[in-house]
């Protein structure tokens, strides 16, 4: 294990995209434009170029140019306004993050959590190890808590070298989220950093955030999560000079002096998530909207459980009226007896348990939403913009596919059984950002619509629109222009295409969290693996694969029908169209299938520049 750390020990996070109030006007003005104009695109589609011989293909591809259409307007609004960085000096006592204290004077406590489960002990000493370093301008009381669900003895062991104090339990009730529960009854800290097994915090993670917490209606700051063990990636010339020598080394700098630096087998799983953290959460500070996304997040103990409480009191009630309401059915009297409906109480109050932490496998969202739809209290969040700490990235298509699975099918289970934009309390700027995340795992039902699309016309020459006239490329093509010119300032600094087209792939994973959300079973809990599973992972892309034949086999078919002047409706505008279209799909769809064949190799933990 040493040996693979050592390989990505130097790298640095990147720092935050700055703020530009100029780019922020520009990128405004562009979306409001784009938006506009996918409005009278939409409202055009559906009024003057539904092809009437194939209702039920061009209704669906309307339907899903809607649906996509409403995701924009939900992103355009999450991503309207950025703020400056802030630079809030570091908080020197409790009084300072606790107003009228009544330990006037004490240090500020701090309790780090370590979440593990069956992870190496040897990756999480790594992490106690940079806890021990972390640093703070003023006094402060740091302890480090190692959370085991696995019940390990060289666990302990681990801790008991590092002198850090381990915390355990008899079973795994809730999992993260009960090992949670269980290390808060045992600890007292004013501030709780959340980490993973792998998460290794910078010497920094005080310092820089602690801050925030001067505001004493912040619950939580969130720092963004980065993956320093991504793939480097070898530069295209490289790998042909390898390949086929001086020849192969002058054609790819020939290539890359035409289309830019080509890096091969670059973060493979996309996962890079600067574009989640540095993009669309950091956007989200304006609306008091940013939620907890578990590890590199600092919570304010008050807040997690007075939310803990008020939501036991809450389920108390509930099970006491539904006891009341079963008994006077039943008895046929108006009334229940005093006698019994403290017994009820306190039946019910035995057999609810206090979850600080929703059990649930996407209990950080859940916790989030609960916290900001407290109107009483107010409670604020904040994703802080600077990294504050560093993680391993899943790194074979199995760990990729278990994490999205969780991601979507929490996500949606949330959005099924406990909707946040009619729950009480959260502003109307809040459901719209907790609205954007929840749509967007919808997606996949509209994206599989717009993969299959190009495929049935080429095929069968059905098209899903009137005529591909100039008439339709008048009203589309504008769209596309200022939709791709309004995301490129919208995400400036940040590469958006990999995201895009990894979002497209997604589909069988999307389909499938939705399908099980659907049928009322519970997403399981299955630990994010933090080792390599060896091998390919082919099968878990066949309807990938599928896509990329099926939209090859009907181009060749269209192609040819076209030049036979065969008996088909296929048109020379048509054919190129959905060519194009198709292969855009096509491209979309080879990062994935190309993941799944991905294996590591000796150049992946540097970078390789070789002087080019």
């Amino acid at each position: 294990m040493d040996d693979y750390f050592n390989a990505f020990e130097d790298r640095q996070p990147p720092e935050p995209l700055p703020y530009s109030p100029w780019r922020e006007a520009l990128w405004q003005f562009t979306a409001t434009l784009s938006l506009v104009i996918g409005a009278w695109y939409i409202t055009w589609r559906w009024m003057h170029s539904l092809n009437y011989d194939a209702m039920w293909f061009s209704v669906a591809l309307a339907l899903a140019e809607t649906l996509a259409f409403i995701g924009l307007i939900l992103f355009v609004y999450n991503l309207w306004k950025d703020q400056p960085i802030p630079d809030i000096p570091a908080p020197a006592l409790i009084e300072d993050i606790v107003p009228n204290s009544p330990e006037a004077g004490r240090p500020i406590a701090v309790d780090i959590l370590f979440a593990t489960y069956n992870e190496d002990p040897e990756l999480v000493r790594l992490g106690i190890i940079d806890s021990k370093a972390i640093r703070y301008p003023h006094p402060i009381d740091v302890r480090i808590h190692i959370l085991d669900d696995g019940r390990r003895p060289e666990m302990r062991a681990v801790c008991d070298e590092e002198g850090v104090n381990y915390i355990s339990r008899t079973t795994n009730e809730g999992f993260k989220a009960g090992n949670l529960r269980n290390a808060m009854e045992q600890t007292s800290g004013d501030l709780m950093v959340i980490c993973d097994a792998d998460t290794r915090p910078f010497p920094t993670i005080l310092e820089r955030t602690l801050g925030h917490f001067r505001d004493p209606k912040m619950a939580w700051v969130q720092t963004p999560q980065w993956f320093y063990d991504l793939p480097a990636g070898e530069r295209l010339p490289v790998r042909l000079g390898r390949k086929f020598g001086p020849i192969g080394q002058r054609l790819g700098c020939g290539i890359e002096a035409v289309f830019g630096k080509v890096n091969l087998g670059e973060d493979p799983f996309v996962n890079d998530p600067q574009m989640f953290y540095d993009v669309i959460q950091r956007r989200r500070n304006w609306a008091n909207a940013s939620f907890c996304c578990g590890a590199g997040s600092i919570h304010r103990r008050e807040a997690v459980m007075e939310a803990a409480l008020r939501s036991f009191g809450a389920s108390v009630e509930e099970r006491v009226i539904a006891s009341e309401e079963e008994i006077t059915l039943s008895s046929k009297e108006n009334r229940v007896a005093p006698e019994l409906m403290e017994a009820m109480r306190t039946e019910a109050v035995v057999s609810e348990i206090l979850t600080p932490y929703r059990f649930h496998v996407s209990e950080d969202i859940y916790t989030s939403i609960v916290l900001h739809s407290d109107r009483e209290r107010g409670w604020k969040s904040v994703l802080h913009p600077t990294i504050e700490s560093k993680m391993l990235s899943p790194q074979d298509l199995l760990t990729w596919t278990i994490q999205r699975y969780k991601y979507a099918g929490g996500s949606l289970d949330i959005l099924i059984n406990d909707n946040p934009l009619f729950r009480p309390g959260l502003t109307f700027a809040q459901r719209m950002m907790y609205g954007s995340t929840f749509w967007s795992y919808l997606g996949s039902i509209w994206n599989f619509i717009f993969l299959i699309a190009p495929i049935l016309y080429l095929g069968t020459g059905l098209s899903p629109v009137s005529a591909y006239s100039t008439t339709f490329f008048l009203h589309i093509v504008p769209f596309l222009i200022t939709l791709e010119l309004a995301m490129m300032l919208g995400t400036w600094g940040v590469a958006g295409y990999a995201s895009k087209s990894s979002y497209l792939a997604f589909f069988p994973v999307g389909l499938r969290a939705i399908g099980t959300v659907l049928r009322g079973k519970k997403i399981s809990f299955p630990v994010t693996p933090k080792d390599r599973q060896s091998g390919q992972f082919l099968n878990l892309v066949r309807p990938q694969i599928g896509i990329v034949v099926l939209t090859l086999l009907s181009s060749v078919w269209a192609v040819v029908a076209l030049s036979a002047d065969m008996d088909t409706p296929h048109s020379l505008t048509g054919v190129v169209t959905n060519i194009l279209w198709g292969l855009n799909n096509c491209l979309a769809m080879s990062g994935i299938i190309f993941a799944a064949m991905w294996q590591p190799g000796e150049i992946d933990g540097k970078e390789n520049e070789d002087g080019l």
